[in-house]
């Protein structure tokens, strides 16, 4: 009985052997220790379990100083990976800790990893390679995390950025300007689109439909026969495949079905399958098909997801298109939680639209009217020599309502680097240098 109370406490089983259970010594022994405590003012029921939560304790710190960095990096990416769509992405997690973390704290004791032993991660690449630095943090950060609920340390994150680093280590826009993908004016884009179209091969078809699309590279390549609609002219995209883990409807303008009936000869028995395969059976088109091919066209300053942003660019500047209309073409995920809630639709019929205006914008030839100063040919009744009076010759008689007066330079029919000046005096081409040069009065060409 303990301050007027009487409470009950068991000893444990019985056994004769002492395997399973108390023997009859130790059951004595055991109750006159409990006993003692009493006599004490102690509740040895309290006792008991306060010596428990210890013992506990104990072997949790055994626990953690068994558990090194190294192993708890390796079962946090265990339990993630499933959710890393991106086989790149997860190689990368592995190599950056291989590379930067491992051999300064990879058999420390998890519990025992301090800001000092972060910091001497980072600070071998935080100003010379920011990027990855910014990476590895991160994943520091999410290997203690695991760690702390895991129960194998306790204590704040070293790792964390906010209100602990932030204070110790520059901001990574301070250290390296950050750099965004290398994109083509979109003005350059009728261009691009003929050049590009003149070269063979799978890439160059995956990159045409990937810029009519405006879609990533890896929905492209992964882009496969059962997931398109022909005649309703629609691919989509499984969630799967997502950046934002949504599926996706593609509106396909005719130029992109034009794409997908040049590769329907690839297209296996089965009826599905990858659109652009790769080399290997079953396999799509390596990811760096489509980069490979703007080097071999001397592009290498341009980026395949680049053309997103050209993509972009066009609907603002040369369109009166919505901003949530050109977003959700993109995929764009809303940043506002209570819009995104209200705004469930996909405006298809809007995206659509544009992505018929924009392949008709890419399907244009580019303006190869071109005024050559001083390239006066004698004889010309439109242009006599500098210096000489217009010699007009009854066959070819200078009719301003039909010929431009200028001189037409334009690229040859296999896009030559060579300029070809030709003279037009027809009715076709002088309509169709007036549309160029319409603001521009015939008499004032020169």
């Amino acid at each position: 009985m303990l301050a007027g109370k009487a409470r009950e406490m068991g000893l444990g089983p019985y056994d004769a052997d002492g395997k399973r259970g108390l023997t009859l010594a130790q059951a004595r022994a055991a109750a006159a220790d409990a006993q003692r405590l009493l006599r004490d003012g102690t509740d040895p029921l309290e006792h008991r379990k306060a010596e428990a939560a210890a013992a506990a304790a104990r072997a949790a710190e055994d626990v953690a100083k068994a558990r090194t960095f190294r192993d708890v990096a390796g079962l946090y990416i265990g339990a993630h990976e499933a959710g890393w769509r991106n086989a790149k992405h997860r190689a990368q997690w592995r190599s950056t800790l291989d590379a930067y973390a491992f051999p300064r704290i990879g058999d420390k004791a998890v519990g025992a990893i301090s800001t000092d032993d972060v910091l001497g991660c980072l600070n071998a690449v935080w100003t010379t390679k920011p990027e990855t630095a910014t990476r590895l943090r991160g994943r520091i950060e999410a290997a203690l995390d695991y760690a702390a609920a895991m129960g194998w340390r306790a204590g704040p994150n070293p790792a964390r950025w906010r209100g602990h680093l932030a204070n110790l280590l520059p901001r990574r826009s301070k250290v390296a300007r950050v750099e965004h993908h290398a994109a083509l004016p979109w003005q350059d884009m009728g261009a691009f689109m003929a050049r590009l179209g003149e070269q063979p091969g799978t890439g160059a078809r995956a990159l045409e439909f990937c810029i009519l699309t405006a879609t990533r590279t890896g929905e492209t390549i992964g882009a496969r026969w059962s997931e398109v609609d022909m005649d309703a002219a629609v691919w989509t995209v499984p969630g799967s495949r997502m950046k934002a883990g949504r599926e996706h409807r593609v509106p396909l303008p005719p130029a992109a079905l034009a794409v997908l009936a040049a590769m329907a000869p690839l297209r296996p028995a089965d009826g599905d399958g990858f659109i652009f395969p790769g080399g290997k059976a079953d396999k799509p088109l390596s990811s760096m098909a489509m980069l490979m091919l703007l080097r071999r066209m001397k592009r290498a300053d341009l980026t395949v997801h680049g053309f997103r942003s050209s993509f972009r660019d066009w609907c603002e500047e040369a369109t009166s298109t919505p901003h949530a209309v050109a977003e959700a073409a993109l995929a764009h995920t809303i940043g506002d939680k209570v819009e995104a809630a209200y705004r469930r639709g996909d405006l298809f019929a809007k995206r659509a639209k544009l992505m018929g205006q924009w392949a008709d914008y890419c399907a244009k030839a580019p303006a190869n009217v071109a005024s050559i100063a001083g390239e006066r040919r004698a004889g010309c009744a439109c242009h006599p020599p500098r210096g000489q009076e217009q010699r007009r010759q009854p066959a070819r008689a200078f009719d301003p309502e039909r010929c431009g007066g200028h001189h037409l330079a334009r690229r040859s029919a296999r896009r030559s680097a060579r300029l070809s000046v030709r003279h037009t005096c027809s009715t076709r081409s002088y309509r169709a240098t007036a549309r160029i040069h319409r603001s521009t009065p015939w008499n004032a060409m020169s």
